[in-house]
């Protein structure tokens, strides 16, 4: 049902724009009680504000059922003025009198602008709070990321944590400044005004509420068909989408393999299935208008026939039946936003339902501070690493190493080979602890890493990985994100031990080049060199390199090899390849297969031996 807007109150929503659900993800709350309190908790350091609000809502709501009212009492005045004035001949006059009709004007403006006064109020303290609520859970889950396990990211697509971190939360946000505080202003403008209305005419109120069912009866009818096709519409537009970043991502591909028509008529027909849900929501979004402007004003009629009939018959007055006119206005519009309003409570709940299941996430095991752990802090790294019967398995009913036995002595270089899926980078994951292991123990320096402190153990290595990541920043500041306090002179003596400073001072501001969008006007070897140096900068004691020159040429990979041996000279290093001629000068080569190690010693012992590692060896060099 449509209404008269005035200053005070924002933008009506009519019925048909009830079922506005493209706006809002279908969805319910699976336990809404214990969300909104636990919800409500997380404001436990806003109750000022909320108290304040509270009033405000309560002032607000008496100014606004009081106006009207008031209102029967001028206008009841002013007509009873012009009538003596025209009874007795003389022009009508505003009177400022005690009593006059002037103040009983003044009055009414005071009504409206301490209406309009606390309704902006208690807006701008709900968006105040709104927004704390929003700053306080991003902090929870901005630490709680840090503190969970590398498992929760690999069971967790990456487009869903960052939707709990962004659209939850905006969700959440929005709704208690909008939704929330339209519902409480609903609930107690609802309840004063009806009273009103009935201690003037119960009559008109029966009349006015039936006219009301059949309007709300007609939106339940229509909300649930725009549903269905809102649904439709929100499936078919995450198709489109999911299809345009897809083939966006692999443009290259497409144009290599010379698939272009295939993939504009695969988009042309989920942008035409698009279309046409869009159209059909929108239609009947749109169509329902007139239909429930046309009951509005059926029962608008209504009343104000029989309103004027009793006017007619003395048993209501001018000023009362124009107040009641302004009660209905007041109670159509919350009644008919009743349905948008509990669905985006229901939307948000479910968003803040999906928050605290993330906050609830199993942590890391936390860190533990005994005696041997500020030990190792306080003296050098020599680098020996036992793997002492290790056991550990993704899933614990699975294991996937059952018994990994090894000893790296300070400075040897130990190379990891193996088939793909053999355990190795599992292996370094443990070493890192990035994953607890399930039994048996690893050791640094004679101290188990479940003894230390995971920033004392990740402070001792350095690694390089096989993906290569630069974040937003200049080439300076991405070489120094192991060292934050290196000079620029020590930057540069880096990115010149492993070939990078030549391709970077060509660059358009040479060290001060800034990377985005993945650092995408770099190749991937340039990339991968960027990681190399950025290893040297940080001159850790142990260094771990997967695959750390599998994207550059073999020229530049010669170069990095004879850098990379001064670095690990020295230094306890763990080094994964699949190219062995990278590796035949290790201390120890560990071959892996299923988890566990298979064979062990240097090149040539293995060679000789004649197992699996010669075998894969023979393999590359036949």
């Amino acid at each position: 049902m449509t209404t008269q807007n005035d200053d005070m109150t924002e933008t009506v929503v009519n019925a048909g724009d009830t079922v506005k659900t493209d706006d809002i993800e279908l969805e319910a709350p699976k336990n809404a009680m214990a969300t909104a309190r636990r919800l409500f908790v997380q404001l436990g350091n806003q109750r000022v504000r909320l108290c304040v609000v509270a009033a405000s809502i309560l002032l607000f709501t008496f100014f606004h059922i009081a106006a009207p009212m008031y209102s029967a009492v001028v206008v009841d005045s002013i007509w009873d003025a012009v009538q003596g004035a025209w009874r007795d001949g003389v022009p009508f006059s505003v009177s400022w009198n005690a009593g006059g009709i002037g103040w009983t004007i003044l009055i009414l403006a005071i009504l409206y602008l301490g209406e309009w006064g606390f309704y902006y109020l208690q807006s701008y303290l709900m968006a105040s709070v709104a927004e704390n609520l929003n700053l306080t859970l991003r902090k929870q889950i901005s630490a709680k990321i840090q503190r969970l396990p590398l498992r929760f990211f690999d069971r967790n697509k990456p487009g869903e944590v960052l939707s709990k971190v962004t659209n939850d939360l905006d969700r959440i946000s929005e709704v208690m400044q909008t939704g929330l505080l339209r519902l409480i202003t609903a609930i107690t403008t609802v309840t004063g005004s009806l009273v009103i209305m009935v201690y003037y005419s119960w009559l008109l109120t029966v009349v006015f509420l039936v006219f009301m069912a059949l309007s709300m009866w007609v939106t339940k009818l229509v909300a649930r068909k725009n549903l269905e096709i809102a649904s439709l519409r929100q499936e078919t537009i995450g198709e489109l989408t999911g299809l345009a970043e897809e083939y966006y991502k692999g443009r290259n591909i497409i144009k290599a393999y010379n698939r272009e028509e295939d993939s504009a008529a695969a988009m042309e027909d989920a942008a035409e299935r698009t279309r046409k849900a869009a159209q059909l929501a929108d239609f009947i979004t749109i169509s329902v208008n007139p239909l429930i402007r046309m009951i509005a004003r059926f029962s608008q009629m209504a009343v104000m026939l029989l309103a004027g009939w009793m006017v007619l018959g003395g048993r209501m007055t001018v000023g009362v039946a124009q107040a009641f006119y302004q009660y209905i206005n007041q109670v159509s519009e919350p009644l008919t936003e009743a349905s948008y309003m509990i669905n985006s409570l229901q939307s948000a709940l479910a968003s803040a339902e999906r928050t605290f299941e993330l906050l609830d996430e199993e942590e890391e095991r936390p860190d533990p501070q005994p005696a041997d752990a500020a030990k190792i802090a306080e003296e050098p790294v020599q680098g020996r690493v036992v793997f002492n019967h290790v056991r550990f398995g993704y899933d614990p009913q699975r294991p996937l190493m059952k018994d990994v036995n090894f000893v790296a002595e300070p400075g040897q270089k130990v190379a990891i080979v193996g088939s793909t899926g053999a355990g190795k980078t599992t292996l370094i994951n443990l070493l890192m602890r990035f994953y607890e292991i399930d039994g048996g123990a690893i050791t640094l320096d004679g101290v188990s890493t479940a003894a230390m402190t995971r920033g004392d153990l990740r402070r001792e290595f350095g690694m390089v990985l096989q993906d290569t990541w630069l974040f937003g920043g200049t080439v300076a500041e991405n070489l120094a994100y192991g060292r934050p306090d290196a000079t620029r002179e020590e930057i540069i003596a880096a990115a010149k031990a492993v070939r990078a400073d030549y391709f970077i001072r060509t660059l358009p501001h040479g060290y001060d080049t800034v990377l985005d969008n993945e650092a995408g006007n770099l190749s991937v070897g340039q990339r991968q060199l960027l990681t190399i140096a950025r290893v040297f900068l940080a001159d850790p004691p142990i260094l771990i390199l997967d695959e750390a020159t599998s994207s550059v040429d073999t020229r530049t990979e010669a170069e990095i090899g004879k850098a990379m041996t001064r670095l690990m000279a020295g230094r306890t290093s763990f080094v994964i390849a699949h190219r062995l001629s990278t590796i035949r000068d290790a201390d120890l080569i560990l071959y892996m297969e299923h988890g566990d190690i298979i064979e062990h010693g240097n090149h040539h012992e293995l060679l000789e031996r004649g197992g699996r590692y010669a075998a894969l060896y023979n393999s590359q060099f036949a």
